[in-house]
């Protein structure tokens, strides 16, 4: 069963958001304050706090200790101005600069123990609609666009004029009554102009925009979603969760699983023991992004393209093929690799069951690698984290493959004597079986033995931004928000671009709270990017 409570605080989430963009020097963060519960005096006689389970506090043990983090809206306020309270147990912070980086997540272990979703009775939901920004609205940003519709549509950024008119077709069509949205090409523009229409900022954009359009959205007090992963760099993970936690906003990453059953399901299994102790896991990504050599030729910017603004935070450079709508993945300067775009989605299914976010310490290395290049990312990778242990879990070995073809042999294995297929998929080894990330227990003998433990884990609303919005309405912490989950899960995926640049074989250790690679220091100017003047994180 999970534990009641964790016995240590959380450490990828943990480290403050350190360097600031002028000086690179550190910054502490300062936790919330504790708070008391505010409720509206028609509730003043409940018997129970409820939780927003739907389940009694008495009945939760593992939510007891986390009664006094508290989530609510203020009486007399606009919906604009009301923002959830997120406070919790520990010290007071300590401002000294000595505290550098310890509170990346200042509750990150306790949330994540929990779902992620510290959630506790807030005030009656507000009547009105949100008034919502869409950053990005084709492509990934369709979501966000589809969700925005349902609210009050103030205003779209989109970077291609041919994609903004489609983007208001469908809004034409689907919310004839509603007042057309402003459309712009620069969401600094459009927060400099829209911030007191809007309570919120969904951004499906190419990853090298998701910090600095998610953080500008966040300073000035407005919730926030992106699409995963949740930065283009460490640092912005860093800097995205310290910027959450002190302006006390509801945030959403958007990888799904987070928000789904299975994930929990698997949570509730691992920690209930169904194979025992897991000592080594093995994720197929799925995808190939990345090459070799340096760019195509130069080409004119596609008419009703905004090449300035698709560029943003990166160098400026000259248009070339490969690089919009889709390719920029491969891109060191404007995308993740695969890596970055997928692990989010399956690493998730290792980093919450095996407790990685608790971890202060834990090593890296590239087994197998091809290609890559100054500008491109390379392919064909094979990744190693190996933890130490973990609040009662053992050490643990952490494969990652791009792509099927690098598929291990103990998948194959599995395959043949199980009669079982795996795709972008996990398999988690322990002393007791083997499980798939579904979950399934893949012995049979083991599956009978096994007695599924109860749901203790709190679910989400629906997907990432409907859980979002309902959280922002009656209160609460969203599944994957980025102080206590998208933050440090992005952050230690995208370690493993550092030993991708470091190369096969060469192992880093990783220190969470410094944010730094510790026994090869060269490495570490992979953490942060230079930053174009204006697009700043």
């Amino acid at each position: 069963m999970p534990p009641e409570k964790p016995t240590r605080s959380s450490a990828i989430c943990q480290a403050s958001c350190a360097r600031s963009a002028s000086s690179g020097s550190a910054a502490a963060i300062a936790p919330a304050e504790p708070t008391r519960l505010r409720a509206r005096t028609a509730r003043a006689n409940m018997d129970h706090i409820i939780l927003r389970t739907g389940r009694r506090r008495n009945g939760l043990h593992a939510h007891r200790q986390m009664a006094r983090i508290v989530h609510g809206s203020r009486e007399g306020h606009t919906l604009a101005d009301r923002r959830t309270d997120v406070a919790g147990e520990g010290r007071r912070a300590r401002r000294a600069e000595g505290m550098a980086r310890r509170e990346f997540l200042r509750f990150g272990a306790a949330a994540a123990a929990l779902g992620g979703r510290l959630t506790i009775l807030a005030a009656d939901a507000p009547a009105q609609k949100l008034g919502v920004a869409v950053v990005g609205a084709r492509g990934m940003g369709g979501y966000s666009l589809d969700q925005g519709i349902k609210e009050r549509l103030v205003a779209i950024v989109e970077i291609e004029d041919k994609r903004a008119a489609e983007a208001m077709k469908i809004v034409q069509e689907r919310a004839k009554d509603a007042p057309p949205p402003r459309v712009y090409t620069d969401y600094r523009k459009m927060l400099d102009e829209c911030h007191k229409d809007l309570d919120v900022v969904l951004s499906g954009t190419p990853d090298h925009h998701h910090a600095p359009a998610s953080i500008r959205a966040i300073q000035l007090g407005k919730h926030a979603f992106a699409q995963k992963p949740l930065a283009h760099n460490i640092y912005e993970c860093y800097a995205l969760a310290k910027a959450a936690r002190e302006k006390k906003v509801c945030t959403q990453m958007g990888n799904q699983g987070y928000c789904d059953e299975g994930m929990r399901r698997l949570v509730e299994f691992t920690w209930a023991g169904a194979i025992g102790n897991v000592t080594e896991t093995h994720t197929i990504l799925g995808r190939n992004f990345g090459g070799s050599g340096g760019r195509p030729p130069s080409k004119p910017v596609p008419e009703g393209l905004h090449w300035d603004e698709w560029l943003g935070p990166a160098p400026a450079r000259e248009y070339h093929d490969g690089l919009h709508p889709f390719s920029w993945r491969s891109w060191r300067q404007f995308g993740t690799g695969t890596i970055g775009d997928m692990a989010c989605h399956h690493l998730a299914r290792i980093f919450w069951p095996l407790k990685i976010y608790t971890l202060k310490k834990f090593s890296v290395t590239c087994l197998h690698t091809k290609g890559g290049s100054d500008e491109m990312y390379p392919q064909d990778n094979v990744l190693l984290w190996e933890l130490p242990e973990r609040e009662g879990q053992p050490p643990c070995k952490v494969y990652a493959y791009d792509h099927g073809g690098l598929k291990p042999e103990v998948m194959k294995e599995v395959e043949k004597k199980y009669d079982r297929k795996f795709g972008e998929a996990s398999l988690l080894i322990g002393d007791k079986g083997l499980m798939g990330h579904e979950p399934y227990i893949i012995t049979e003998e083991r599956r009978n033995d096994f007695k599924p433990p109860e749901k203790t884990l709190p679910r989400a609303h629906g997907g990432p931004i409907e859980d979002l919005f309902w959280c922002i309405r009656n209160g609460g912490t969203p599944a994957s928000n980025f102080p206590d989950a998208a933050g440090p899960l992005t952050a230690w995926v995208l370690t493993g671009h550092l030993a991708m640049f470091a190369g096969v074989g060469k192992k880093l250790e990783w220190d969470v709270e410094k944010m730094e690679c510790t026994n090869v220091p060269e490495i570490n100017r992979f953490v942060k990017r230079e930053y174009r003047k204006g697009w700043e994180v």
